[in-house]
């Protein structure tokens, strides 16, 4: 079991550059995890998609069904103090935060490859490129 943060669960749903990492990462280990929040984050990257004309309404509402798809039971909900806790212990978002809380609490890494929770988080959190070079 894996926490993928958002931007892993967008590459594996929407081909991209680092989509064929994502497909690696999901071989080695299919049991991703995530925050409620990732919903959320998941949407706005459509958003994107959407206002810069890559992706048409059908096609993101296809990708949002696959992505919850994807992620059905294995989403969690998170106790406030621990993530307020580690905002005010690093520099990192609360958003981002939830994705630490989690994998701090089911004693599993968080695959990201966001610089600052790498940097912030290094005994929770694992690059994906290292993550599938291992």
């Amino acid at each position: 079991m894996i926490v993928a943060d958002t931007n892993l669960i967008a590459y594996l749903n929407v081909a991209g550059e680092r989509s064929s990492q994502a497909e690696q990462a999901f071989r080695k280990d299919p049991d991703w995890v995530a925050p409620f929040l990732w919903r959320s984050e998941f949407r706005n990257v459509l958003a994107l998609y959407l206002r810069k004309g890559h992706l048409s309404l059908e096609g993101a509402r296809e990708f949002m069904d696959a992505a919850l798809d994807l992620m059905s039971g294995q989403e969690y909900d998170l106790a406030s103090s621990h993530v307020l806790g580690l905002a005010t212990e690093s520099v990192c978002s609360a958003y981002d935060c939830e994705f630490v809380a989690l994998a701090q609490n089911l004693g599993v890494r968080l695959v990201t490859v966001d610089k600052r929770i790498l940097r912030e988080f290094p005994s929770a959190a694992v690059s994906l490129d290292s993550y599938v070079a291992e």
